[in-house]
């Protein structure tokens, strides 16, 4: 697989990892890892905020998003 933003400027790197929200490959120059806020709880509600975050991979359209 390849690095999706990589491919669009028409270079070929190969992906080393898959945004968890998107599903698009990033290779380690555009893979970003942030800690992401969990949430947990009953259905429907009430959630709360776990104590820690959650280490995820993330391109950088979706880290905008989540952070």
């Amino acid at each position: 697989m390849q690095c999706y933003v990589c491919a669009q400027s028409g270079k070929e790197t190969e992906a080393l990892g898959i945004c968890i929200v998107c599903g698009m490959g990033l290779c380690k120059d555009h893979a970003i890892r942030e800690d992401v806020d969990l949430w947990e709880g009953g259905y429907p509600f009430p959630s709360k905020k776990a104590k820690k975050k959650l280490p995820r991979i993330l391109c950088a359209e979706c880290a905008e998003v989540l952070t």
